[in-house]
């Protein structure tokens, strides 16, 4: 087989986020006609359907979100939803986003037990359905109480029980729900012995009720873990509950404020304890393995006994149920009861993605027995009996190991379950940095070494200071030892939570996002082969993960940015070349991606990359607040501390689409985070020019910070937050004073005044070009903003960077006084070709858009568009190896530009 040049692949892969949205008016004759002009009744309903089959399950709920045109619904519009076949279902609805002249925009819904059985529902202007059940909070000074009608919960607005009490029909089947953490001083480097462990326990500052019913509520409790009079590693955890639901949902998040050299968490676990009321042998213990397999067990078996109690005795255990009166059975196993053990304590350890043990043991202080083990757990068990018990579950359990599930104490009076997000038999989380720093203590000898390794180290700034993680867990109060069905059913939704999506032809339909992308469509041969090769590309990341095994508490959603194809390895070791950290917007190319398709293989994987790259390769606390860190080893290794990676722009569409309110937190802290360029100059190493942060002259670029400013400012405004009025002032006063510079776009940088949000309008002509200025979410802010705000010079400003960034060096020097210098990523910025082509009916430079795309420095007919297995060395796994291929994810921005395609219209080929 032939290889593909390293170069070719490095640049052709710019093309893999833009191709999400350029193929969306594929051979249209007029480039306008690439901007649906269609404007829907006010009653035409939208389209919502699982995204996966299986429907609602044995989760609690559904949130969702749906998109609105411009104009069509006023902001006080009431919704109901119905099923395919008519019947009513109800429905909580509330506001997420509005359009300037106050229409909705984006309004999320959540149902609940009710929408179980129905596959496809419609969403259209009405009165919603009135419940049979509704979820109702009532507070007191110290307590919030939440009903669902079949469950209530008692959460403390201050001590260390986050949840005190969870009953069913007056039975407590949960207390005193908690959060532990064991910190371990030190790290046994080969001097045994000195480890030290501690336990702290979580203590809450706040509790606030943020939904009130009728169909949702919503808790959240913060505060930190505590140990005497130390208090650290802060928590953000929500309860969600849904009218009528035997369940509810905890979002659970940690951001790291420790000292990475003494601070090493050993253990990081939710607990609660069960009360257990039933004779031992009908207590029951449930542990899920891998799919439907599980633990079935008894605390006290009477299975497998050298005397049979009878089949009507054993089935009833087996199945969970409660046994019929000893005095039934077989009296020679009635009489020697009390010598069959009872088995208190279960282990279930995940501390890799290839393997877990089960073991399990009578009492503390005696022998462990090896219970089974197997390659993936689902995250999941049972404890309780036939009057009632918990069910408890870890999402991504496996694929964030090192995780646990504990059940101890099962034969007492009461059960204690834990499910370890760390589990302490693992390695002790380690965040040191990797290296000594190898003497690049200066500016220039830290240029050196990223000359050589990519790295942009400088000292100090490698530190996991602020980095946070959020975890997923579902509880179910149940009546009974549930089913073995309903048990899988459980199972499946911890593994998959149930998530309702609208169509793509309604997100379409109501040009959100800047309206650059539209449904997938292979109705000609062209746009076939590009759906072809999106398709081939996601495949093949996809696989990469599962090939390279990149999994693990901290990196689970992150993909890696450079191949190595003489180890056949990804350079995972190799400076910034490794984690990408969204480098070049991969993470929009898959939303994309989602947002054309409706699929639900995308939207998972866009789903754990939008977890990851906004919580752990971004500042939540500290001096680099609000600023996300450049590609490296570590998600914090690199001493380039920037806005491009925290850009609201990766998390805007999860959010939108699920109504996630932890991703919603993430985007509103982002909203005054132009004050970060008082604390750090991104370009501080490779100024020629003396320069000081000031508060009224910060240098900030308008590519790639101006682009992250802009989307948490834009979703703020849409969003009607808090500080909605200062966020739409700093977007029109940047937009102004950006357009007034004597090269707009081109001119590069500008000087910034915090205290009135507006830059200075250079008196000199500047060109100041960079092939990465608009690969960071600028194209999407610009064309969402042009649709938004009504200002003619910024439209032309944006217009003509599009129209020159791919023009030859005489144009450029024509209409700049000096050309762009020596620029990268043609293919990738063919989109904007294509963007200016439709905004102005320019059919030559449609032209050029489609000769950019397909013959320049990308993806083209040389490219190998299969999957070739590697001859000789090669990974861990040579059964695996696909594609040898010299990538980074520059070819997935490169993508975006064929999902921009359609805008040339005509000037595709057949």
């Amino acid at each position: 087989m032939s290889a593909i040049p390293r170069r070719s692949l490095l640049k052709a892969a710019a093309v893999a986020g833009a191709a999400a949205q350029f193929s969306w008016a594929l051979g249209r004759g007029d480039a306008r006609a690439a901007v649906p002009a269609e404007v829907p009744a006010a009653d035409r309903p939208a389209s919502v359907s699982w995204l996966e089959p299986g429907g609602l399950g044995a989760a609690a709920g559904s949130t969702f979100g749906v998109a609105w045109p411009k104009g069509v619904h006023p902001g006080d519009r009431t919704f109901a939803l119905t099923t395919a076949d008519g019947a009513d279902v109800p429905v909580q609805t509330w506001t997420t986003a509005r359009w300037p002249d106050g229409s909705l925009k984006w309004t999320a819904h959540a149902v609940g037990p009710e929408a179980a059985g129905a596959e496809r529902f419609t969403l259209a202007p009405g009165t919603p359905a009135t419940a049979a059940k509704t979820v109702s909070v009532t507070e007191t000074g110290r307590r919030i109480t939440i009903d669902t009608g079949t469950v209530r919960a008692v959460v403390s607005k201050d001590g260390g029980k986050l949840v005190e009490s969870v009953t069913r029909d007056g039975v407590k089947i949960a207390t005193d729900g908690r959060l532990v953490l064991l910190r371990q001083s030190d790290l046994d480097d080969g001097d045994h012995g000195n480890a030290k462990w501690e336990r702290f326990d979580g203590e809450i500052s706040r509790a606030v009720v943020e939904q009130r019913g009728p169909v949702r509520a919503v808790v959240r409790i913060d505060g930190k873990h505590r140990k005497g009079s130390r208090s650290w590693l802060p928590f953000s955890v929500r309860l969600y509950f849904y009218a009528g639901s035997e369940s509810f949902r905890m979002v659970h998040t940690i951001t790291y404020d420790g000292d990475q050299n003494k601070d090493f968490i050993r253990g990081l676990g939710v607990r609660f304890t069960v009360p257990m009321r039933d004779a031992a042998y009908d207590r029951h213990v449930r542990i899920a393995g891998e799919g439907a397999g599980f633990l079935t067990e008894a605390v006290q078996g009477v299975t497998g006994l050298r005397r049979d109690p009878g089949a009507a005795v054993r089935t009833a255990q087996v199945k969970g149920e409660k046994l019929p009166d000893p005095a039934t059975w077989d009296q020679r196993v009635t009489t020697r009861m009390q010598y069959v053990p009872t088995w208190g304590d279960y282990t279930l350890a995940q501390l890799s993605a290839d393997g877990f043990a089960l073991r399990k043991r009578t009492k503390p202080g005696h022998g462990w027995i090896p219970a089974g083990g197997g390659r993936r757990a689902s995250g999941f068990g049972y404890v309780g009996g036939v009057t009632g018990g918990l069910s408890f579950g870890l999402r991504d359990f496996w694929q964030k190991h090192p995780a646990q599930l504990d059940i101890r104490n099962a034969a007492g009076d009461e059960a204690e379950v834990t499910l370890w997000l760390w589990s302490p038999e693992a390695q002790p989380m380690d965040l040191r940095f990797y290296h000594d720093g190898m003497g690049q203590d200066t500016f220039p000898e830290q240029l050196e070494g990223l000359n050589i390794t990519y790295e942009d180290h400088e000292p100090g700034f490698g530190t996991p200071y602020g980095i946070a993680r959020t975890s997923e867990l579902m509880f179910w109060a149940n009546a009974a030892t549930p089913t073995a069905s309903t048990l899988v059913d459980q199972a499946a939704a911890v593994r998959t939570p149930p998530q309702l999506a609208v169509s793509p032809e309604d997100l379409v339909r109501a040009r959100v996002f800047g309206g650059l992308f539209s449904p997938v469509d292979r109705s000609t041969p062209a746009r076939a082969t590009i759906e072809d090769r999106l398709d081939y590309l996601f495949t093949y990341y996809k696989d990469q993960v599962e090939q390279r095994r990149w999994y693990g508490f901290w990196d689970y959603g992150d993909i890696m940015h450079t191949y190595d194809e003489d180890r056949h390895q990804w350079r995972y070791d190799v400076g910034g070349y490794a984690w990408d950290n969204s480098e070049l917007s991969p993470d929009l190319w898959l939303w994309y991606a989602y947002l054309r398709s409706g699929r639900a293989d995308i939207f998972r994987f866009a789903e754990a990359m939008t977890r990851h790259t906004g919580e752990v390769d971004v500042y939540h606390l500290g001096t680099w607040a609000g600023l996300g860190t450049r590609h490296g080893v570590q998600h914090f290794a690199d001493s380039a501390k920037q806005q491009r990676i925290s850009t609201a722009v990766y998390r805007r569409p999860y959010y939108f689409l699920t109504a996630d309110e932890r991703v919603g937190d993430l985007m509103h802290d982002l909203v005054d985070s132009d004050e970060t360029f008082l604390a750090l100059d991104p370009i501080r190493k490779i100024r020629t020019e003396p320069y000081t942060p000031d508060r009224h002259a910060l240098s900030i670029g308008f590519g790639t910070d101006w682009s992250g400013l802009a989307a948490a400012w834009l979703t703020e405004w849409e969003r009607g937050g808090p500080k909605a009025a200062k966020a739409e002032a700093r977007l029109r006063s940047t937009m102004e004073t950006i357009a007034a510079q004597p090269n707009g776009f081109v001119q590069g940088t500008g000087l910034y005044d915090l205290d009135t949000g507006r830059f200075a309008v250079a008196t000199e002509p500047v060109v100041g070009v960079s092939h990465l200025s608009a690969m960071f979410g600028l194209v999407e802010m610009c064309a969402e903003l042009i649709d938004l705000v009504d200002m003619p010079q910024f439209k032309s400003a944006w217009l003509d960077y599009c129209r020159y960034f791919n023009a030859t060096k005489t144009e450029q020097a024509a209409r700049y006084g000096k050309n762009f210098g020596t620029l990268l990523l043609f293919q990738g910025h063919s989109r904007q070709d294509a963007y200016a082509a439709a905004q102005s009916n320019d059919t030559k430079l449609a032209q050029r858009a489609w000769a950019k795309f397909d013959k320049s420095d990308g993806y083209t007919a040389a490219m190998v568009w299969n999957k070739t297995p590697v001859q000789g060395p090669a990974a861990l796994e040579p059964g695996y190896e696909h594609l040898w291929i010299s990538t980074n994810t520059t070819a997935l921005y490169g993508l975006a530009a064929i999902q921009n395609l359609a805008l040339v219209g005509d000037h595709l080929p057949a």
